[in-house]
């Protein structure tokens, strides 16, 4: 009670610069300056105490809608979200300071994080997961396709590189887990299935790696089908395609392997 009588005294004064905002033991002190809010949350931020964090940067965005600072707290809400791991928060947050700020000098860092926390949400183990959980490549694709329309949108932004890199990682590990399936069902002996997920790898990651991988399934997934013409068009293009690839001679020899095609009809 003292303390509540001595800082009411204070402000009257002027003598004091903390405001009269003090709703409850659970809250801090908030200052009259919102650049000083600003500055304690972010200390806050840096400290790792989030509760703190979010409590000055929302004070700073409502008591100050004006100011710069509130655009700059809006902005680290998100970032506070972000390293909470709440990633579905932390994107809504920054997706509504790109919509509402595009001019924003800031309004890049906050489309590449919004684009990121589909990444950062993937699930730790995607990779150990049974193949009929499609649902997990959600998140992939959804980062996979923000993070390509960010490097549209912002061409010349700082983020570009390590939006690219994340591009690459998505690209490989959605590259792998098709043929991850492809392989379960190879195993399976489903032929059609193996041919459609080795074939999504061939149309959509083209170039990263894994393509002799995806002619020699598709050559023993046609052969087990009775397709062979199929089997030689798709070592044909892994040959046309990378004819420096150490695995060219072995395409050509099963190339060669196969019954010739047959005579046109007269």
């Amino acid at each position: 009670m003292r303390l509540f009588v001595l800082l009411l005294l204070g402000v009257a004064s002027g003598c004091a610069s903390v405001s009269t905002f003090f709703s409850g033991n659970d809250d801090p002190l908030y200052s009259t300056e919102g650049e000083e809010n600003l500055k304690k949350g972010l200390e806050a931020l840096e400290g790792k105490n989030y509760v703190e964090a979010g409590k000055y940067f929302e004070y700073t965005r409502t008591k100050f809608p004006f100011l710069e600072v509130a655009k700059e707290a809006e902005l680290r809400l998100a970032d506070t979200s972000w390293e909470q791991e709440k990633y579905v928060e932390a994107r809504d947050r920054y997706q509504n300071f790109v919509r509402l700020h595009p001019t924003h000098p800031k309004v890049d860092y906050a489309a590449f994080r919004a684009a990121e926390t589909h990444f950062r949400d993937i699930p730790s183990d995607f990779f150990l997961l049974p193949p009929a959980i499609e649902k997990d490549q959600v998140e992939l694709k959804g980062a996979l396709i923000a993070l390509n329309e960010f490097t549209r949108l912002y061409p010349k932004s700082e983020y570009q590189e390590p939006a690219k890199k994340i591009i690459a990682d998505v690209r490989r590990r959605l590259a792998r887990h098709e043929l991850y399936v492809a392989e379960f069902y190879r195993k399976r002996e489903k032929w059609p299935a193996v041919v459609n997920r080795l074939s999504i790898v061939q149309k959509n990651f083209s170039g990263i790696g894994f393509d002799a991988d995806v002619a020699f399934g598709l050559h023993d997934a046609h052969v087990a089908l009775k397709e062979p013409e199929k089997a030689r068009v798709a070592l044909s293009l892994f040959v046309e395609q990378f004819p420096a690839d150490e695995q060219v001679g072995k395409a050509k020899a099963l190339i060669a392997r196969l019954p010739a095609p047959a005579a046109p009809a007269p």
